[in-house]
């Protein structure tokens, strides 16, 4: 199963931050508006992502809900029938919520940053430092940390869990 090294922070303002992303030698950031509703699921997490242009994702991850930096194990399979197949797995599993966002993407290294805007909880930031030929575990949370550091995220502004449990928290 293919493995990230991950962390999610609440950060004031994505557009003040997204100059010191890219002076990080990042790559232009990559935008697009997501729809992730999450069904139940005992051993992990299941959500269907639809982007802006109708492409639908199917995501089942498993990580630790704690503050990370975090090793997320996942699989995804993409769909050209998201809405469909969302009504399948509402009926087969039991819906939980959806989590609307737009998200800007920017590479730097083997790490993908997510600059989030999600609606009703703000701005937020993801690092995925990939597992695999170029950094191990270690490596990868080492990078992660780092990347912390240039960007000024410091441990308090870690949040844990998925969009969808501060939603939930915030009912």
């Amino acid at each position: 199963m293919p493995t990230n090294i991950e962390i999610k922070a609440h950060v004031d303002s994505i557009e003040r931050l997204l100059p010191t992303v890219l002076s990080l030698g990042g790559s232009e950031p990559e935008h697009s508006s997501q729809d992730d509703t999450f069904f139940e699921c005992p051993g992990g997490r299941l959500k269907l992502r639809v982007t802006g242009d109708g492409h639908g994702v199917l995501i089942f991850y498993r990580r630790a809900d704690e503050p990370g930096p975090k090793s997320s194990y996942y699989v995804h399979s993409t769909t050209s029938d998201p809405d469909g197949l969302r009504l399948v797995l509402a009926d087969a599993y039991g819906e939980l919520g959806r989590v609307r966002k737009h998200r800007a993407v920017v590479q730097v290294g083997e790490a993908r940053i997510h600059l989030d805007s999600v609606d009703g909880l703000g701005d937020f930031i993801e690092l995925e430092v990939a597992v695999g030929e170029v950094f191990g575990p270690e490596e990868a949370t080492e990078q992660a940390h780092q990347l912390m550091e240039a960007l000024g995220i410091s441990p308090a502004d870690l949040a844990k869990g998925a969009y969808l449990d501060l939603i939930m928290a915030k009912l």
